[in-house]
């Protein structure tokens, strides 16, 4: 019988948490809930509001969101209308949602499942039954690569080095690729021209030329002749964004 060297033996691989998005105007409720779901090991955010909970999508974009009550009302349907459509570059269209809502108000419900929802439970929902259904949805739903970045009509795939707008093809040079997908990562973040030097051509410290202004502008004109928006936005004296 042999024994596996423990300096030698393979790690277990580390799964990420799923990152859930709770969204919530009262903070009573969202905080205890976003609380007990990081206890249960899952990677929770709280937005009190559309604004942000677009933000925080960009940013950290979410395995599932649980959508409860904003101001005004119905905003929150409002605002899965808005995912479904994949709406503000933000969201993902088939984002699974569950929506939290009073139970007595059959029309509401009904609109809930109208508009996308996955789920609806009655609002405040107890935690015991909101983590069971995010489980359930979160096995239902499918797997995606994280190696694929979308930004309104603009499709990223890292493994097959593509990009697609409006699902147009767009040939692009290395350096351009790149480039793009350091922005894409975080697109509202202004990305300082030394990051970007550092990150794409190596450049250990911040060196006067014209290198990266020379491909941002090649990779901008690239993205508009497909029918692009208006990407690779240059903030002056800072660095690029992408939108």
């Amino acid at each position: 019988m042999t024994h596996e060297d423990p300096a030698t033996a393979t790690a277990p691989a580390v799964v990420a948490p799923p990152p859930v998005l709770v969204v919530e105007h009262d903070a009573e409720i969202g905080c205890p809930l976003v609380g007990q779901l990081g206890a249960d090991g899952y990677r929770a955010r709280l937005a009190g509001s559309a604004e942000h909970a677009r933000a925080l999508a960009v940013s950290d974009p979410p395995a599932v969101v649980v959508l409860g009550e904003l101001r005004p009302r119905r905003a929150a349907l409002k605002l899965l209308a808005e995912i479904r459509s994949g709406g503000h570059g933000a969201w993902r269209a088939d984002l699974p949602a569950i929506v939290c809502g009073a139970p007595a108000q059959e029309p509401d419900l009904l609109r809930a499942f109208d508009a996308g929802a996955d789920d609806f439970l009655a609002h405040p929902p107890r935690y015991l039954e909101l983590r069971a259904r995010l489980r359930a949805l979160l096995r239902r739903a499918p797997a995606r690569s994280a190696h694929r970045l979308a930004v309104g009509t603009l499709r990223i795939d890292l493994d097959a080095c593509a990009v697609r707008v409006r699902e147009r093809p767009v040939r692009l040079a290395r350096l351009e690729y790149e480039l793009l997908g350091q922005l894409a990562r975080d697109p509202h973040r202004v990305c300082s021209k030394g990051e970007l030097l550092h990150a794409v051509w190596g450049h250990p410290a911040p060196i006067t030329t014209r290198t990266l202004d020379t491909h941002a502008s090649r990779l901008r004109r690239k993205l508009r002749a497909a029918g692009g928006e208006r990407w690779v936005v240059n903030v002056r004296g800072v660095g690029y964004r992408l939108i």
